[in-house]
């Protein structure tokens, strides 16, 4: 897994315009890369059928269809929307070799990619993401 080159970001606020829009939660995690617990988040085991945008600018990042029970504590996904949905960058924070997730529009941090587990998935991958970086939006009959 090679992380793909950065691209500037679509959608450009200030940090105070982020703080404006963003609850401190939200704040926490997607401007200053936090981590919401484990267990906590509101789509840890949501299996309504959709669209996860970002929270922070509404952009498409994952269908419902990709996410799969992983028992890790966060919405696991094993594909983006789109391969240019999301950025993957070097993360060498807490003392280990990690891929953080940014929305490529507007470079919010959505979370962690882990390759090789063993989950019966199509790529093998597992984007773990926060629940606090999503909005679903289910599909309309």
């Amino acid at each position: 897994m090679d992380p793909v080159t950065e691209r500037a970001p679509k959608v450009v606020k200030s940090d105070q315009e982020w703080r404006e829009q963003l609850s401190p939660a939200e704040y926490q995690v997607l401007r200053q890369a936090g981590t919401e617990r484990p267990f906590t988040g509101e789509y840890t085991d949501t299996k309504t059928a959709g669209v996860y945008e970002c929270r922070a600018c509404g952009a498409e990042l994952f269908r419902s269809e990709t996410k799969f029970e992983s028992h890790c504590g966060w919405p696991s996904f094993f594909t983006p929307l789109a391969g240019d949905a999301v950025i993957e960058r070097a993360d060498n924070s807490l003392g280990m070799r990690r891929v953080e997730v940014l929305c490529a529009s507007c470079h919010s941090h959505l979370g962690h990619v882990f390759e090789g587990e063993g989950y019966g998935t199509p790529t093998d991958l597992r984007y773990c993401i926060n629940s606090v970086s999503l909005t679903l939006v289910p599909e309309t009959e």
